[in-house]
Order: structure tokens, then sequence, then C-alpha cells
């Protein structure tokens, strides 16, 4: 027969056990959403790069109509003023 010592040993055995298998749980569940957290980090990343790329383009495109504006401007003063 077993003491009341063995039976409370045994049941703190089973309750750390439990306790045990839960956090091992938890734990899997909080890699699991923080690899999913990585992943969308990564995404929103390439995305912002994208939208870097796109403004420096625009900003690029801009810059040659307005030296294009400028130049045909100058090339049509220059011919007003020799006529």
């Amino acid at each position: 027969m077993a003491t009341k010592t063995e039976v409370d040993v045994a049941i703190y055995m089973e309750r750390l056990d439990t306790y045990i298998q839960s956090q091992t749980k938890l734990n899997r569940t909080l890699v699991d959403g923080l690899a999913r957290v990585d992943r969308e980090l990564d995404d929103l990343q390439g995305w912002r790069n994208k939208m870097y790329g796109v403004k420096t383009g625009m900003m690029a495109l801009l810059i040659l109509i307005l030296h294009t504006s400028a130049v045909m401007a100058s090339f049509v003063g220059i011919t007003n003023w020799i006529d």
C-alpha cells in the first residue's frame, strides 16, 4: 500500500507532466505564430521595396518631363529671338 507521501508525489508528478505538455503546446503555437508574422513582415518588406521603386521611377519621369519642357522652351525662345 502506498503512503500519503508517495501519493502526493505521484499527483505532483502527474500535474507536472500535464503542465510541461501544455507549455510545450503553447511554445509550438507561439513559434508558429512568430513564423507567420515573420513571413508577413517579409511580404510587407517586399511591397515596400516595390513602392520605393515605383516612387523613384515616377520621380525620374517627372524630372525627364521637366527637363524636356525646359529644353523645348529655350529652343522656342531662341528661335523667336533670332527671328
